[in-house]
C-alpha cells in the first residue's frame, strides 16, 4: 500500500494559503446501504427503485484494492451533486460516505471518507447508474484527475491581439495525500502571448502533490492567425 512515511510528516498536513480550498457547502454525507449479490438484474432493480449500484475498495495502491463493500445509494443524492459540482469536481473531491442497514433511521455499519473514484452516467440523461468509491484514510497517496480552472482570459496578451486558447487538458493526474486534495488548480493566462504555453510543471501546487506525468506536457497555448479589428467587429 502506497502510504505517507509518518516519521518525515509527524504533523497532518493542512492546505496552504492562495490555494483552492473545497467549499464547504458540498461537504455532505453520502448514504448508502448494503447490497449482498451484483449483476445486470440486480443493479437494474436497484435503478428502478431509485438507487445506484456501487462499491467501496480499500485503498491499496492509489487506484485498486481489496476489501470490497457492495453498496448502494440513492440516485438523487448523487445526481444533485454531480449537477452542482461538475463531474470531474465530483470525482476529485473526498466524501464522508455512511453505509446504514436501511435508509432513513437503519442502524450505522460503517462510516469512512472515501473519494469517488469512477462514475458512469446514462449518456441520454446523465442519470448515475453506477459509482465506485475508493477509501481515503489521512495516510494514504490517492491518484487523483485534478480539474483545472482557467483564469484571466481577459487580460491575456494573446487573446487581447486575437488569437486563441489552445486547451489540451482538462485535468492533470496527480498522487495526492487525501487531506490536500485541490478541489481544482488554477491556471493562470494573464501573461500568456502568441506561442506561448504553459507545462504541467508551470501548475502551482502544494509541495506535497507529486506529478504522475511528466512535467514537460503542454496544458494550454496561446496560437492562431492574429485577428483584425474589422474581422473581430464581424
Amino acid at each position: 500500500a502506497l502510504a505517507l512515511d509518518q516519521s518525515s510528516s509527524p504533523s497532518p498536513l493542512t492546505y496552504l494559503e492562495g490555494f483552492p480550498k473545497p467549499d464547504p457547502k458540498y461537504a455532505e454525507t453520502i448514504l448508502a446501504i448494503p447490497r449482498s449479490t451484483s449483476g445486470k438484474s440486480i443493479s437494474a432493480k436497484e435503478r428502478k427503485v431509485g438507487r445506484v449500484p456501487s462499491i467501496v475498495f480499500e485503498q491499496e495502491d492509489g487506484q485498486h484494492g481489496g476489501n470490497k463493500r457492495l453498496i448502494s445509494v440513492q440516485t438523487n443524492q448523487i445526481r444533485k451533486l454531480v449537477k452542482h459540482l461538475g463531474q470531474s469536481f465530483f470525482l476529485s473531491r473526498l466524501f464522508d460516505l455512511e453505509v446504514r442497514s436501511e435508509f432513513g433511521t437503519g442502524d450505522s455499519i460503517e462510516k469512512v471518507r472515501v473519494l469517488p473514484r469512477m462514475l458512469h452516467l446514462h449518456a441520454g440523461t446523465d442519470a448515475p447508474l453506477n459509482v465506485t468509491f475508493i477509501r481515503a484514510p489521512s495516510n494514504a497517496l490517492l491518484k487523483v484527475d485534478i480539474p483545472l480552472v482557467f483564469r484571466g482570459e481577459d487580460v491575456c496578451p494573446g487573446i487581447r491581439k486575437g488569437l486563441f486558447l489552445n486547451t489540451i487538458k482538462r485535468t492533470v493526474k496527480f498522487l495526492c495525500p487525501p487531506d490536500i486534495i485541490p478541489p481544482y488548480i488554477d491556471v493562470d493566462l494573464s501573461e500568456l502571448d502568441g506561442g506561448q504555453k504553459l507545462l504541467v510543471g508551470d501548475l502551482k501546487v502544494h509541495p506535497a502533490l507529486k506529478f504522475l506525468r511528466s512535467k514537460d506536457e503542454p496544458v494550454c497555448k496561446i496560437m492562431g492567425a492574429r485577428v483584425s479589428d474589422q474581422q473581430r467587429k464581424k
